[in-house]
């Protein structure tokens, strides 16, 4: 019975292993790292920025599985919400780049001068609906 358990255990572990191998390639891949740090010029720190991120992923999931909490969790709800907001949205802007959405987009609504308004709009969309879903949350 328990051999059982144990090739049950390897192969959970393998196929976590693969598929969060896999996401994080997927975001190397997507240029994600290599943009912020052409624009924020701090190139020499990527394999940095490519460890923080495989560490967050292995330890969000531990404190997922494992249910770990974090003292003090509340106040620093709010930072990590912050903090993966940007990240989701500059993941999600990486994704439309390389799919060349917004420069077809553009061209084909000839809205060239209007694009400041409509980033900051999709920005303040996003926040307003993350505060909404906040607040009706509580």
């Amino acid at each position: 019975m328990w051999i059982r358990q144990v090739i049950l255990a390897f192969l959970g572990i393998s196929a976590g292993i693969t598929a969060a191998g896999g996401l994080f390639a997927f975001i190397v891949g997507l240029g994600v790292v290599s943009d912020f740090a052409d624009r924020t010029h701090t190139g020499s720190y990527v394999m940095l920025y490519e460890d923080c991120i495989a560490l967050g992923g292995i330890l969000g999931s531990i404190f997922y599985i494992f249910r770990i909490s974090i003292p003090y969790g509340g106040w620093i709800l709010p930072v990590f919400g912050l903090l993966s907001g940007i990240f989701v949205g500059c993941w999600a802007m990486a994704l439309a780049e390389i799919i060349n959405i917004f420069p077809i987009f553009v061209r084909r609504l000839k809205i060239v001068e209007a694009i400041p308004y409509l980033i900051l709009g999709m920005a303040l969309g996003k926040g307003a609906g993350a505060w909404i879903f906040l607040v009706h949350r509580w």
